[in-house]
């Protein structure tokens, strides 16, 4: 491999992305964490167009401010038109890494000021994302990992190993953060990175990563391809909800994609594939169960899926107050 190898693998990456993606366009902005892998997405990027690097404080770790000045005076010195440090309060909801991850998305979409934000997720990222998928039951739509651009969430390097990050950072000089957390056995993703795929990758005579992203790309493939179809079954949804006689008769993929929608619409979030189900079961299985809990975004109100009158209806109800 040439000197410059690695990097010119991540301009590549980067140049596919934007010919998939033509309307990505005007300047942008990427998510710096000061690691190998966003550290040498700020560097291709920056040289392609003005760049703006939002670099989240978490304030989780001792000396995370001293990191994120860090990381400000390298994308200045990669050519980034600016960089902006954001320091977030993370909170507890869902355990530390789905509160630390839900404060920074917040964060970056405040900050992008309409601007499209390119985050540094690898090969090996989407990998551990289809792994997680699996162990947890999560459908379809989970093993699909995820997407290259989802608006306004770009992902050049998804075909990328993190190797070559770590590669890229070498051929330019860069010393990157090593963020403890990474380390951290208390992680999931850790553990799955540095356990679980490495004895897959043993006991399966390797390529496994690979392997994973391709299933990942295939099932997103077919998703999009079932979401359009669901998008454009005629099931009229009036304030009176959804009419059983008209969900019955649709496929099953199509007909959970349709009770799925009308659940965000309504205020739901957050779904599982088991609450998709459950809800889904009252159209098929109907034995005059009672409401299914569903998550909303209201923290004082309970949302419901329930069935009266032929008719799927959403509800909600007060959250009872803890006395203590």
């Amino acid at each position: 491999m040439d000197r410059q190898g690695a990097v010119a693998e991540l301009r590549a990456a980067l140049a596919g992305f934007v010919r998939t993606h033509p309307d990505v366009s005007g300047p942008w902005c990427v998510a710096l964490s000061g690691g190998p892998d966003s550290l040498a997405l700020t560097a291709v990027v920056a040289a392609l167009r003005p760049t703006t690097a939002l670099i989240v404080d978490h304030g989780l770790q001792p000396g995370s401010a001293r990191v994120a000045a860090t990381a400000r005076s390298q994308a200045l010195s990669l050519g980034c038109v600016d960089a902006q440090i954001i320091p977030v309060d993370v909170g507890t909801d869902g355990g530390p890494e789905a509160a630390a991850r839900t404060a920074r998305y917040r964060a970056l979409g405040q900050a992008r000021r309409g601007a499209p934000v390119l985050l540094a997720h690898t090969l090996d990222d989407q990998a551990e994302t289809v792994l997680l998928g699996l162990g947890r039951g999560s459908g379809a739509r989970s093993l699909a990992g995820m997407q290259s651009y989802d608006p306004p969430w770009g992902r050049p390097l998804l075909g990328v190993r993190r190797a070559v990050t770590h590669r890229a950072c070498a051929e330019l000089g860069l010393t990157p953060w090593q963020d403890p957390h990474n380390a951290d056995p208390r992680y999931t993703r850790v553990r799955l990175r540095a356990e679980v795929l490495p004895l897959l990758e043993e006991v399966l005579g390797g390529g496994v990563a690979e392997a994973l992203a391709r299933t990942a790309t295939a099932l997103r493939e077919d998703t999009d391809a079932l979401d359009d179809i669901a998008a454009r079954a005629v099931v009229p949804a009036g304030e009176a909800g959804l009419a059983v006689a008209d969900l019955a008769p649709l496929p099953t993929a199509v007909r959970r994609r349709v009770i799925r929608g009308w659940l965000l619409a309504g205020g739901a979030c957050e779904l599982t594939d088991r609450q998709i189900r459950a809800v889904d079961a009252l159209v098929t299985d109907w034995r005059g169960q009672g409401g299914v809990a569903v998550p909303g975004d209201r923290s004082r109100v309970r949302l419901f899926a329930g069935r009266r009158d032929g008719r799927l209806t959403l509800y909600r109800e007060p959250v009872a107050e803890r006395h203590r």
